[in-house]
């Protein structure tokens, strides 16, 4: 019997979870997402809910104490002033009564002989309303009838003898706390003054941080940051001063490994040409032809595998138009014999290694160049993913054979070759898209490849702004 309980609570317990869970996700996605937010909501937050409970206790402990206090005084004073005019209810006694009452206490006392108390509802719901109504049933036996709305300055209140009606007009002061707004007013002025200064101060304890992201991002997209300083405070510095000796360590490294790459290219080079030159010596036979194209071919592979080591060095980024360049890639393509269509959209111009970009480009446009009959380019400003200002997608559409899904990452491994009909790299040093897809990365984008609506091959270069 248990076990059976137990096995039907258990997926019970497994669908109460998420629900559970709920209110904290749907708090997770109101959080601010930067740090500048998150900070100042830790600051805000308390301070907030301190002054609510703040207040609450003030008006409900506070404020409600000492308005009981001021009334239960006033009441006495008019009872004490009622059983004087109850002992000698004369015309001289009431005069008397009211000039002490004036002179001493502060109370405008008329004594109405004749009157009766007004027929309408005595005010009733406020604190100061039910505080007096209490005393006033406590300590005077008699019907009374107040009004604490009628005049700002003033609490009318009236008691019925025999034959007449007592009217004081009570000072609002003698009976209630007239200044709990100063305090109100001190408390939010100060919590307002905390939240500005909170707010200067936590900006300014950011800023080296968002600093620090903008020198990454620009590293991160192949841009030098050589006016960057560490600031902040000492943790802020330590990992700025981190990221710039990781910064100083890799581009010596590249430096180091370009300086390289070099020397092996002039010392591979050279005895190249010297083939070259022993083969122009030998005349124009058909064995001297093919050792001439080999030795054309193992140049161009030597200039490939350079180029993919080099990687984009070397080279300043300049604000470049995407359009001009897509063109001059146009132009290049069909003086081999080829046609593209293109479709270029939006503001186009951004920061780019011109030539290492056009290097880029012309290695995806050639490849599907051919491998299919017609090859479509577009280029679309939109939004980036990190929402920083937008991103240029350029896609690169062809009609041809394209490649299995299994293998559209594979492709830009180094070296890599496809066995199917359409090889990527036919006739190539298999370095063509690894190229390319370094180039997108050093800019902070990157190439990735899907089908086409046109059939073949889509490729899809993006480049943040």
């Amino acid at each position: 019997m248990q076990t059976e309980v137990h096995a039907d609570t258990k997926p019970e317990r497994a669908r109460a979870a998420p629900a559970a869970w709920r209110p904290f996700q749907i708090m997770k996605r109101l959080m601010p997402r930067g740090l500048y937010g998150r900070s100042l909501i830790i600051i805000v937050a308390p301070m907030v809910l301190l002054q609510f409970v703040v207040t609450y206790v003030f008006l409900e402990r506070h404020w409600q104490l000492v308005t009981q206090r001021l009334s239960a005084k006033t009441v006495a004073e008019i009872a004490l002033m009622l059983a004087e005019f109850n002992e000698n209810p004369t015309p001289l006694q009431a005069s008397r009564i009211a000039a002490r009452a004036n002179a001493h206490l502060g109370l405008p006392i008329a004594f109405l002989d004749g009157e009766v108390l007004p027929e309408t509802p005595s005010s009733t719901g406020s604190l100061l309303d039910n505080s007096l109504n209490d005393e006033l049933r406590q300590r005077i036996a008699r019907p009374f009838w107040i009004n604490t709305a009628q005049y700002s300055k003033y609490v009318d209140i009236r008691i019925a003898y025999n034959g007449g009606v007592m009217r004081i007009l009570t000072p609002a002061s003698h009976v209630y706390a007239s200044n709990w707004h100063i305090f109100l007013v001190w408390m939010f002025g100060t919590s307002v003054v905390l939240i500005i200064v909170a707010i200067v101060f936590l900006r300014n304890q950011i800023r080296p941080i968002e600093r620090l992201a903008e020198a990454a991002t620009s590293f991160g997209k192949g841009r030098d940051v050589p006016s960057y300083r560490p600031q902040g405070a000492a943790e802020v510095r330590s990992a700025a001063q981190a990221f710039m000796d990781m910064h100083a360590r890799i581009k010596r490294q590249i430096e180091q490994r370009t300086a390289m790459l070099a020397g092996v290219s002039h010392d591979l080079r050279t005895p190249l040409t010297r083939f070259k030159l022993q083969l122009a010596m030998l005349g124009d036979a058909p064995e001297i032809e093919e050792l001439r194209a080999d030795i054309s071919e193992m140049e161009r592979m030597l200039e490939d595998y350079l180029e993919f080591a080099r990687g984009h060095q070397g080279e300043t980024s300049e604000e470049t138009d995407l359009a001009e360049l897509i063109e001059e890639v146009r132009a290049d393509a069909q003086r081999k014999g080829y046609e593209l269509r293109l479709d270029l959209h939006g503001d186009l111009v951004l920061p780019l290694r011109r030539h290492a970009f056009k290097r880029c480009l012309t290695n995806i446009v050639d490849n599907a160049c051919k491998h299919a009959p017609h090859v479509w380019i577009t280029a679309i400003h939109g939004t980036d993913d990190a929402g920083d200002g937008g991103g240029i997608d350029i896609l690169i559409d062809d009609d041809g054979a394209g490649i299995p899904d299994d293998q559209l990452e594979e492709v830009f491994r180094p070296f890599y070759r496809l066995d199917a009909a359409r090889n990527l790299e036919d006739g190539g040093s298999g370095l063509g898209l690894a190229i390319a897809r370094d180039i997108a990365r050093g800019h902070g984008g990157d190439i990735v490849l899907a089908r086409s609506p046109m059939g073949g091959l889509r490729a899809i270069i993006h480049v943040p702004v």
